[in-house]
């Protein structure tokens, strides 16, 4: 099983969820925002130069995502150091 490497910023309620390999430092081309209004939140699809989807970034994670994957995602903000 793959394992996804995720980031997670508390104070800002931002999780990042990438589909890169954790050595390479891919370049997002384009991102594509999505406001889903039936869910309350915004989400960032990040792809690269041949249109591969490089990750996803999620505001209001907390309510978003499971709290397994924010409780085991590496923490970005002064809480989780």
């Amino acid at each position: 099983m793959a394992e996804v490497k995720v980031t997670y910023d508390k104070s800002a309620d931002a999780a990042y969820v990438y589909f890169t390999e954790p050595q390479v430092h891919a370049h997002s081309a384009r991102m594509y925002a999505c406001d889903p209004v039936d869910v309350d939140g915004m989400i960032h699809l990040d792809f690269d130069e041949e249109g591969r989807l490089l990750g996803i970034e999620v505001l209001a994670a907390g309510s978003k995502l499971p709290e397994y994957l924010l409780k085991s995602a590496e923490r970005l903000d002064t809480e989780g150091a």
